[in-house]
């Protein structure tokens, strides 16, 4: 395992240490600190039977966050001229052709339902692995150097307590789904995961437990040859570990998952803002302008936001809803996309992130 350093950045921060213990290393304590409005006041978790959201206004803020975050992938991979140029086939084909399949057919609407569930574990755990990682370079690190080891323990600290934990059995339900096009196979895996939540439990430990003792053991080995931690890096996997472990292993599958995905999205918000706000202020021309770049970062929390409240169905323009089936093929495409641009547009090893 090569420990090779390289010039070390001038800064261990991406953006500044404020900004980055708020919106990054510290955000899954500040998406613990905003659960607990809707843990003290219970009228916020009330489900509601209206027509246009049935649910609480729990799910509903935060179902609007996780929409949101999935659709700003656009001002990355679209509005960004670069990385537009290089994959416009991605870009341009691929979008309509995987929406025609799930608008079409049942069975592809289903299929990639539950692809995304557990994209989704995948995708969260490799964005806090890609943000270690920019950590470790602006540490001076060769981005080889324990690369392999933190992908694992990312994977370990998101699937794990998912598989070992409380909530296999949502995570799970998708696949009930598969009744609509009667596969028996398919509806009868949340069954089988259920009846061996033991076993897996204990898979887990089993894994789990030995591979963290070689991982600090590794990262104490490289240090010794040069490796230089970054404090950054080591207390977001800290902090992670600890929310993630508490909140799907032991908690409530409503406050795992508003707390996972809060956090998940302001980290995601943070980085294209850092990452793409110059260039959209400069390519927008407002730039030119007294506080344009103020202006530019409204329109971006603006269109995701918004396309996040489209989703819920609390729009002010209820002609500009879709069928039921056509949000659904919406919804799933924008969040396939969002999952799979994301490995291959924010690459370190390829200097598109620094």
């Amino acid at each position: 395992m090569a420990a090779a350093t390289a010039q070390p950045a001038r800064s261990g921060y991406i953006a500044s240490p404020a900004s980055d213990w708020f919106f990054l290393i510290a955000a899954p304590l500040v998406a613990v600190v905003a659960f607990v409005p809707f843990a003290v006041f219970p009228m916020l978790t009330f489900q509601t039977q209206d027509l246009r959201f049935r649910g609480s206004f729990m799910e509903g803020f935060i179902q609007v966050v996780i929409y949101a975050h999935l659709f700003i992938v656009v001002f990355r991979s679209h509005a960004n001229p670069a990385i537009f140029r290089a994959h416009p086939f991605r870009f341009v084909v691929v979008p309509v052709a995987l929406f025609a399949a799930v608008y079409t057919s049942t069975w592809a609407l289903i299929t990639i339902g539950v692809l995304g569930v557990w994209w989704d574990v995948y995708h969260s755990a490799l964005q806090t692995f890609g943000i270690g990682r920019i950590y470790d370079l602006r540490a001076g690190n060769d981005l080889e150097a324990g690369r392999r080891l933190d992908q694992l323990m990312n994977l370990l600290l998101y699937a794990g307590p998912i598989l070992g934990g409380a909530s296999l059995a949502l995570h799970m339900q998708a696949f009930s789904n598969f009744a609509e096009v009667g596969s028996v196979f398919f509806t009868s895996i949340p069954a089988r995961a259920a009846t061996h939540s033991r076993q897996l439990t204990l898979a887990v430990l089993a894994v789990g437990i030995p591979f963290s003792i070689y991982y600090v053991w590794s990262y104490w080995r490289m240090q010794r040859r040069g490796y230089r931690v970054s404090l950054q890096k080591a207390a977001l996997y800290g902090i992670v570990a600890v929310v993630s472990i508490v909140c799907w292993g032991f908690n409530s599958f409503g406050e795992a998952f508003f707390v996972m995905n809060f956090f998940h999205a302001t980290q995601y918000f943070f980085i294209v803002w850092h990452i793409e706000g110059t260039g959209l202020t400069q390519r927008s021309g407002f730039a030119r302008l007294p506080h344009g770049r103020y202006l530019v970062l409204a329109v971006f929390l603006a269109v995701g936001l918004g396309y996040g409240i489209w989703t819920t169905g609390a729009w002010p323009w209820p002609a500009l809803q879709p069928s039921r089936r056509g949000l659904a093929a919406t919804l799933l495409t924008i969040s396939i996309l969002h999952f799979w641009y994301d490995g291959f547009i924010w690459s370190v090893r390829k200097g598109q992130v620094r």
